[in-house]
């Protein structure tokens, strides 16, 4: 029997105006919770969302681990025990999307670390099969799968984390290693010089992050497609919580302008 589902929805939505009946609603629920068969370790599926793939209608799918541990991450338990996290079949969710179709537009991949997965080629091409755009969160350690994912055209845009300068990834992504700084930056270099639609991001934390950041940040990816900025919220997945605070919108807005002098298009997320 499968454990308990971590099923996700954007609260914002009205189910039935998106054609998404409370009764189709609980029959995929029921599916799920009947299926002994696990393809793949997906942590949780939220069904509909207007905020994770800019400009698309989609779904998010959440795999479980990580090789950071960034102390503002937002999904903890993904991160350190993923193997106390409830498990979604992938048949179902594939089920799932394959009546969508009309509704969806696109499928996000987010974690944890999607990139860590085995198995990450073949659940994004069953994807692409049902005639889903396909989008990956990544923290870029892994650039010969972004590589390989981009090459076989299974991903159309990747959303990079950026944890700091690279003088402090360190701090921000608990990890001191070299070669996964290494990794980072020629993630990075890919996105920046290949025609793959893509954007960096950083969430940014008051007590982590000053401006002196920005400066080497915007010296680094000067010239980068695009730019996000997001404000630190803090919850009680936070993988070191009540520890962190966020900036202030004018205060972000200073450090989107140290990033504009050399990036043409930087804005700002998750602040009024």
């Amino acid at each position: 029997m499968m454990p308990a589902l971590t099923f996700k929805t954007d609260d914002s939505h009205d189910w039935v105006k998106d054609h998404i009946t409370l009764l189709e609603r609980r029959r995929f629920v029921s599916r799920l919770l009947e299926t002994n068969s696990v393809i793949m370790p997906i942590h949780g599926f939220q069904t509909l969302t207007l905020l994770d793939y800019p400009g698309y209608t989609a779904a998010t799918v959440f795999l479980g681990g990580c090789n950071f541990r960034c102390p503002f991450c937002q999904n903890a338990g993904l991160v350190l025990h993923p193997e106390k996290e409830p498990v979604i079949a992938e048949e179902d969710v594939l089920a799932f999307l394959k009546k969508r179709r009309r509704v969806l537009d696109g499928v996000c991949i987010t974690g944890g670390e999607p990139t860590l997965a085995p198995d990450l080629p073949s659940l994004i091409r069953s994807i692409k099969e049902l005639g889903y755009l396909v989008k990956l969160d990544t923290n870029g350690t892994h650039p010969a799968v972004v590589r390989r994912l981009a090459e076989e055209k299974l991903i159309d845009y990747v959303a990079m984390d950026i944890k700091s300068s690279r003088e402090h990834y360190d701090r921000l992504a608990g990890s001191s290693s070299e070669k996964l700084l290494s990794a980072v930056e020629e993630t990075a270099a890919f996105l920046m010089n290949g025609s793959l639609d893509y954007e960096f991001r950083t969430t940014v934390v008051r007590e982590l992050h000053e401006e002196e950041d920005f400066e080497k940040i915007r010296d680094w990816l000067a010239g980068c497609k695009r730019y996000y900025l997001q404000a630190y919220k803090d919850s009680e997945h936070i993988l070191k919580p009540d520890s962190y605070s966020s900036y202030s919108r004018e205060e972000l807005e200073h450090f989107a302008g140290i990033l504009r002098k050399k990036i043409p298009l930087v804005e700002i997320r998750g602040i009024d």
